[in-house]
């Protein structure tokens, strides 16, 4: 816990944070009150609809969201930094290769992020002596994207991604401390009349702007929905096996995005393996090449069942059934439903 010193120059100690932020690498860092303000509310009205899904812990843990001093007792200040993570400029146009979300091609951001602002923490250790804090990545309900635009990193773009004049390719954390910094400014959003997002997105899953249906989304329908992806979404999802970027790869804002850390860049072939050679992974190879990666979580089942959908999206080549017809006694009723989709698909093709 921190004791307030009114000896302490809190506005010279923030350009100090942001100054140790840049050379551990974070592309911004921004300040911001611990209050989500009016972002909480629509996130209530936004869980009323049921747009989450079966993401029970969203609407569990609601009121941590709101309330940052649940979650970390006494926090006052929202430390917010961003860290940029576009690997290349490669984007996966064959229908026989498999479509990964950039973000999960290298290692786990969880971990690289929440590394790095250990190190951002124990800097201001060394400035200030002892304070209360805890440092996330994803990896808690903090109300990520509404700390940032207030911090100054950046604004809500239509997908409801942070987005700024770097584009949107940035993993978010924060520190959530009892330092009083005084807030940033928040910056006027340069959205203005563009739509690209909603148009690009393949299932229409950005219903309004700034409003995710997350039932819609492919990155849930790949991701967290654990069961049956319905089969209305499948010949949408296309060659997409972990996650989706369309909404991002059409923003204009995202020809000014900064090559990410070597950390982020692709591992075991993911930005140009085929379908067929990852469908083929054993699950001993599955969490064995995947270690360090966050796809490992959704587990070798979840990762086959999606692979099924995107052979039964591709061409109906001799090798794309003989793969199928491989799982096709799956021990898994959903990998082997998914798997006989595909090859009736194939076959009507």
């Amino acid at each position: 816990m921190h004791d307030q010193d009114s000896t302490v120059n809190y506005a010279a100690l923030k350009e100090n944070i942001r100054e140790a932020g840049k050379k551990l690498g974070f592309a911004a860092v921004g300040v911001a009150r611990a209050d989500p303000g009016l972002a909480a509310e629509h996130l209530r009205q936004w869980l009323a609809e049921g747009c989450h899904g079966e993401m029970d812990y969203m609407a569990r843990h609601a009121e941590l969201r709101a309330a940052p001093g649940l979650l970390h007792p006494g926090t006052l200040t929202v430390v917010s930094a961003a860290v940029d993570y576009l690997p290349h400029g490669k984007t996966v146009d064959q229908p026989e290769q498999a479509a990964i979300s950039r973000y999960a091609q290298g290692r786990d951001y969880h971990k690289v992020v929440r590394n790095r602002l250990q190190k951002l923490a124990d800097a201001i250790t060394t400035i200030i002596g002892p304070f209360g804090y805890r440092v996330f990545s994803d990896s808690a309900p903090v109300m990520e994207v509404e700390f940032a635009s207030q911090a100054g990193l950046g604004w809500r773009g239509k997908h409801t991604l942070l987005l700024s004049k770097e584009g949107s390719w940035r993993f978010l954390g924060e520190i959530y401390t009892d330092l009083p910094l005084p807030p940033d400014a928040p910056i006027k959003e340069h959205c203005g009349s563009c739509t690209a997002c909603l148009g690009a997105c393949p299932t229409g899953a950005i219903v309004a702007p700034y409003k995710v249906d997350a039932r819609r989304c492919i990155s849930y329908l790949t991701i967290e929905l654990a069961g049956a992806i319905p089969e209305e979404f499948r010949p949408l999802i296309g060659n997409r096996i972990y996650g989706c970027d369309d909404c991002q790869l059409c923003c204009p804002w995202n020809r000014f995005a900064q090559i990410g850390a070597a950390e982020f860049a692709p591992r075991h072939g993911l930005d140009t393996a085929s379908l067929s050679e990852l469908f083929a992974w054993s699950e001993a190879e599955f969490d064995d090449r995947l270690a360090g990666n966050p796809i490992r979580r959704i587990g070798h089942v979840r990762w086959l069942r999606n692979i099924a959908v995107a052979l039964g999206n591709g061409p109906a080549t001799l090798a794309a059934k003989n793969a199928l017809n491989t799982r096709s006694d799956h021990p898994s009723p959903l990998v082997r439903e998914h798997v006989a989709w595909a090859l009736a698909r194939l076959s009507a093709a």
